[in-house]
């Protein structure tokens, strides 16, 4: 049985190491999949577990740029990178919409929208704003080339659009400040790894604010859901580094429409599925 249990979560730490940086939602998969491959664990395990995993796929972007994110080098002596120390204020400038609302509102938000309905919908509506968004800017050139052309109200407007993902599971918080980042005029590529480098607070917040309800609320894991959650986010890891460099390799040559059609089918399959199932049922 318990092995049962960690396939299951082999299987949704490949999920979610795709879906977490490709703009198609790790929620609406989670959902989606979950239906298939439910944990046979407590409800609060489970509910912790979608979110925690979300480390796995963070700990990927830590290690692949942390020359990028570390804010001071060794060489010749101890130095503050003071560029650096400048992206990580805007990136938590970037972070305060998402993480007030989140502390202040997070049960609420859950209870009103974390269902199928608000899913659907979100992966259709963010599905055609890619479309929209791109076709617009088919023959413009971007404004901002580089993350330190970022200012800091720039970065507070990115980071409204990744509220709209905390808010609305389905959004895809990678999809919304990515949208965002290029109807502000800055190019795929910078948009990219801004929303990348914006994750890391955002998932950390996220995580700690659900393993903090978890504990604070009496539960207490055994030693098998230990494993299952280490599974699923060393699994989340490895699959994020390859989905990464593919996002990376993808947006050099192509748009993200391709991702704005995949939410569309993905969105009317998750609508279909539970509208036949309560239908059924």
């Amino acid at each position: 049985m318990e092995l049962i249990e960690f396939i299951k979560a082999i299987i949704l730490g490949i999920v979610e190491g795709i879906t977490e940086w490709l703009p198609i939602s790790s929620t609406g998969h989670m959902i989606l999949v979950d239906q298939f491959l439910v944990l046979n664990t407590t409800d609060a395990f489970k509910d912790m577990f979608f979110v925690v995993i979300q480390l796995g796929a963070i700990l990927a972007v830590v290690v692949m740029y942390f020359k990028r994110l570390i804010p001071f080098t060794l060489k010749g002596g101890f130095k503050l990178d003071m560029d650096k120390i400048s992206m990580w204020l805007k990136i938590l400038v970037a972070s305060i919409p998402a993480g007030v609302v989140g502390i202040l509102f997070d049960d609420v938000f859950t209870r009103l929208f974390y269902n199928y309905q608000t899913v659907a919908i979100m992966l259709i509506l963010f599905g055609i704003l890619f479309i929209i968004v791109e076709n617009k800017n088919r023959n413009q050139i971007p404004i901002v080339k580089s993350i330190d052309r970022i200012n800091y109200r720039l970065a507070f407007a990115i980071g409204v659009f990744q509220l709209i993902a905390a808010v609305f599971p389905g959004t895809s918080r990678s999809g919304a400040t990515i949208v965002g980042a290029l109807m502000l005029g800055v190019s795929r590529t910078v948009a990219t790894e801004f929303t990348f480098f914006l994750a890391i607070p955002a998932m950390f917040g996220a995580s700690a604010l659900k393993m903090g309800k978890f504990f604070m609320n009496g539960q207490v894991m055994s030693g098998s859901e230990i494993g299952i959650l280490l599974t699923g986010m060393i699994v989340a890891f490895v699959v994020s580094i390859l989905a990464i460099n593919f996002l990376v390799g993808y947006i050099k040559k192509n748009d993200f429409k391709a991702f704005g059609w995949y939410r569309i089918v993905l969105g009317i399959i998750v609508l279909l599925y539970f509208l036949l199932t309560s239908y059924i049922l």
